[in-house]
């Protein structure tokens, strides 16, 4: 879910103001001497001059977005504008994933360029201090329905951010059946966080600058998204930049943040030089070594866990590291990303992870309107959010968020695919098929609010045969939903719980902590999206976590 006032994308202005001077070539380069270097004035390129279309398609502006505006559908015959028709079985076929062209020889060459970190490396550097429990103040986002029994919250410049907006939620548990991650034992949670401001971003229309501009701010260049691995038994964090190889007109290997190229048209916008808007990465599902993100409009982008590249290894910000490929990297600038002038950028972050994979929706988009968060019973789903049941056969879950006003003909789907099939289309070549093996249409139900409460999911997991849902609320609290898989004249449908438990403010992805390889008990993990701001003063960020089996007490079930 987004701000009231939507993501700030600027995606079909954006354009260079004026052709900037060429780079030069820093004081150090292929032939520098090892070890750390002196940091060099470079002047910079039009920082992604030369990135190409990822191929990929845009996404809504207002994504999971709960103050998307239009007329509500009208009443049914029943008379009760919160009730809808019977759901629309769901159809499996509809979420066919297949693998898009293969980015192995990219993301090999980045790794032969750059220096790697492992995972347990990082969190044993993490570097920011998170609160645990008590120590995150009594500010009440939660309802009173159901208990809270661990809490996480950030620091102040991430809790109050306007640019980062935490999304996702997975952690070692969906990574490993007996959540040991290497012979670390800090049980990582990661959090997945979409960019959703940036102020002066170029626009040819506006007359702006570009974001190298001396007088451009940090947050200029659309960073696309993070991930941010918490250590619970250290309760230190740190973020890593999630990137998309590709190879600069120079033939050399850069980077750049996921489907965010800048802008530059220079007479009128056309879809060769418009700028990307990043992604919402509205759910993420670690498994294996391999981190899948839901990308809304095309499917999921898949990154690996042993292809971190660190780009500060003496953890010195103050000097230029040497690279293996002879260049340098560059920590402190925060306005460039990928290679540019012979220097490696990352946004000013340590750690940068490259995109390995693609899996790609197979059925055609809607022709109908989606701008406001309309959905509907057929043709591609969106995936608004995704997680894992390991309580059987592993399998992933995607799920649409959908608001049911604006012409929507279904409140949302989800559907079910075997790990075994999405590992194997990763691995696979091009083309390589990944089927969904079970499809649902969301339940119908009682009103909320006056309108449907089977809609507006920002969250979605299967826990011993039971769905679990969480329903945003705009600044005010969000609901847990259960629903079962029931047999309705010869079809299986899911039947809603009459029972809706008050969850936090903001509420958005859903883990399982199964709790199988630690001995702990189950513990259902969420997050809080929302800052404190003049519409939700008493909001905040955090983690959370409830006892599974309070919940499941909570609902009779």
């Amino acid at each position: 879910m987004t701000h009231l006032s939507g993501r700030i994308r600027l995606v079909a202005v954006a354009v260079l103001a004026g052709a900037l001077t060429s780079g030069l070539m820093p004081a150090t380069g292929a032939s520098a001497a090892p070890g750390s270097l002196p940091r060099a004035a470079v002047t910079a390129d039009e920082p992604t001059d030369d990135m190409p279309d990822d191929g990929f398609i845009d996404e809504p502006d207002n994504e999971q977005d709960d103050f998307s505006d239009g007329a509500p559908l009208a009443p049914p015959e029943s008379g009760n504008p919160g009730l809808l028709a019977a759901p629309v079985p769901g159809r499996p076929g509809d979420f066919q994933l297949e693998a898009g062209s293969s980015l192995t020889p990219l993301v090999n060459k980045l790794d032969a360029a750059l220096p790697k970190q492992g995972l347990t490396e990082l969190m044993d550097q993490a570097n920011r201090d998170a609160g645990w429990d008590g120590e995150c103040g009594s500010t009440g986002i939660y309802g009173p329905d159901l208990a809270v029994n661990h809490r996480v919250c950030w620091k102040s410049d991430d809790a109050t951010s306007s640019e980062w907006i935490p999304q996702a939620i997975s952690g070692v548990s969906d990574a490993q059946e007996d959540e040991d991650w290497g012979t670390s034992n800090a049980e990582p949670i990661a959090v997945g966080s979409y960019d959703d401001a940036n102020p002066g971003r170029s626009n040819y229309e506006a007359g702006r600058e570009n974001c190298v501009q001396t007088s451009a701010s940090d947050a200029c260049n659309e960073k696309g998204i993070r991930v941010t691995f918490f250590n619970q038994a250290t309760q230190k964090y740190r973020h890593v930049l999630l990137v998309w190889p590709y190879i600069n007109r120079k033939d050399n290997i850069s980077f750049d943040a996921l489907h965010a190229r800048e802008g530059k048209c220079t007479d009128s916008v056309t879809k060769a030089c418009k700028a990307q808007g990043g992604i919402h990465a509205g759910g993420m599902v670690w498994y294996g070594n391999y981190l899948y993100v839901a990308d809304t409009a095309n499917g999921m982008r898949v990154f690996d866990l042993r292809k971190i590249m660190d780009l500060n290894p003496d953890n010195d910000a103050d000097v230029n590291d040497p690279t293996p490929d002879g260049l340098v990297s560059d920590v402190l600038d925060k306005k460039r990303v990928g290679r540019q002038s012979n220097v490696w950028y990352g946004f000013g972050y340590r750690y940068v992870m490259p995109q390995v994979a693609t899996l790609k929706f197979t059925t055609p988009r809607t022709t109908k309107d989606t701008d406001k968060n309309q959905c509907y019973a057929t043709d591609r789903p969106k995936a608004s959010y995704i997680s894992l049941d390991r309580t059987g056969t592993d399998h992933l879950i995607l799920g649409e968020y959908c608001i049911y006003k604006n012409g929507s003909t279904s409140n949302g789907r989800v559907g079910t695919y075997p790990m075994s099939d999405l590992t194997a289309a990763v691995e696979g070549s091009t083309g390589t098929n990944a089927d969904a093996d079970a499809a649902y249409g969301l339940p119908t139900g009682p009103s909320f609010n006056d309108e449907a409460l089977w809609h507006k999911i920002q969250g979605a997991t299967r826990y011993e045969g039971k769905w679990y849902f969480h329903r945003s609320n705009g600044y005010d609290n969000g609901r847990l939903l259960q629903a079962t898989p029931t047999s309705v004249d010869g079809t299986t449908q899911l039947a809603g719980n009459a029972k809706a438990l008050q969850s936090s403010f903001g509420p958005e992805d859903l883990y399982l902590a199964h709790g199988r390889g630690d001995g702990f008990a189950p513990q259902l993990w969420s997050l809080g999206e929302h800052a404190p701001s003049a519409g939700c003063s008493s909001c905040k960020r955090e983690l959370y976590s409830y006892n599974m089996s309070e919940v499941i007490g909570d609902f009779g079930s």
